[in-house]
Formats: structure tokens, C-alpha cells, sequence
């Protein structure tokens, strides 16, 4: 299928402006543009975006999502660099949900003081 950029955009979660700004960075390459210059995103389009879309969700610093793409169009033989790179940024990003997880679990214990707390204070 085909897709306007605004259905593009619909689908990815991403502005406009984003999706120009990742073809402007190297991000997004090779979108086909009809004969008027506008450009139109396949299903392979839209499916390199859902990679994006994880990789920037998950944290990863925009240039190492453009080491990503650059090595993701230099071919199969770069397939161990991608995997490493991306074995790093899951490491990162499991640091990051360890401590959210112990942050979350100290702010539930405030919580639940405060509701003793709360709880033995007479209201008016």
C-alpha cells in the first residue's frame, strides 16, 4: 500500500515535521514521491518507522539511531554491528526500567504512609 505523509504520520505516531526532519537527517531515506514532488511511504516505510518509533521510545540518542540507519543500508554484512548496537541500547534500557521499578516502589511506600498518615488525621 501507499500512504500520504499525513497517513504516515497517523500511523507512526510521529508529526510531519518529525518525518521530515528524519529524512532531512538521514533517518528516513528512499521515499518515493509522486510526480508533483510529494512524498508517498509504502508498507516497508512504515514498517522501518515502527523501528524508529521503538529505538527514540526506548531512549536511544538520535545519533545512534543514525548509526542505525546507516548501517541498516550498508547491507547484511553489517548485521553484528546493528545486533551489538542494539544488545547496548537494551542494556541501557534495562538499567532504566530497573530504577524506575525501585523509584516506583519507594514512591508506593510514600503513598501508602500517607494514607496512615491521612487516615489518623482528623478531618474537618
Amino acid at each position: 500500500m501507499r500512504f500520504s505523509p499525513s497517513e504516515a504520520a497517523r500511523r507512526s505516531g510521529f508529526s510531519l515535521d518529525t518525518l521530515r526532519y528524519y529524512e532531512k537527517i538521514g533517518l528516513l531515506s528512499g521515499v518515493d514521491r509522486t510526480s508533483g514532488g510529494r512524498r508517498v511511504f509504502t508498507d516497508d516505510d512504515l514498517g522501518w518507522l515502527a523501528i524508529l518509533r521503538c529505538l527514540r521510545d526506548t531512549g536511544m540518542p538520535i545519533a545512534e539511531m543514525c548509526r542505525y540507519a546507516e548501517l541498516a543500508r550498508a547491507g547484511e554484512h553489517t548485521a553484528g554491528q546493528r545486533q551489538e548496537l542494539l544488545e547496548r541500547h537494551a542494556g541501557r534500557v534495562e538499567e532504566q526500567m530497573d530504577l524506575l521499578r525501585r523509584q516506583y516502589e519507594h514512591l508506593r511506600e510514600k503513598i501508602r504512609w500517607y494514607e496512615t498518615v491521612a487516615g489518623a488525621v482528623p478531618t474537618r
